[in-house]
């Protein structure tokens, strides 16, 4: 009941069909997780090729934050 009451409150907002703003959010969701995806193998990749060890411990820390959370 909550979850639907929050599309239909997206779904007013943005004056589309409740069907309409399931589809824009799993899109979006979709975008963000292919964003989150290649941001963190593009950083994998850095850190593979890193031959500087304060960068190395740099990057790692960055890939460490991504995986577990801050």
């Amino acid at each position: 009941t909550e979850m639907a009451e929050k599309i239909d409150a997206i779904a007013a907002s943005r004056h589309v069909t409740g069907n309409r703003a399931i589809i824009d959010l799993l899109d979006d969701a979709i975008t963000s997780y292919e964003q989150r995806r290649a941001a963190f193998l593009e950083l994998a990749d850095r850190f593979q090729r890193s031959t500087d060890p304060t960068e190395t411990e740099r990057l790692r820390d960055e890939l460490e934050r991504m995986t577990f959370g801050s």
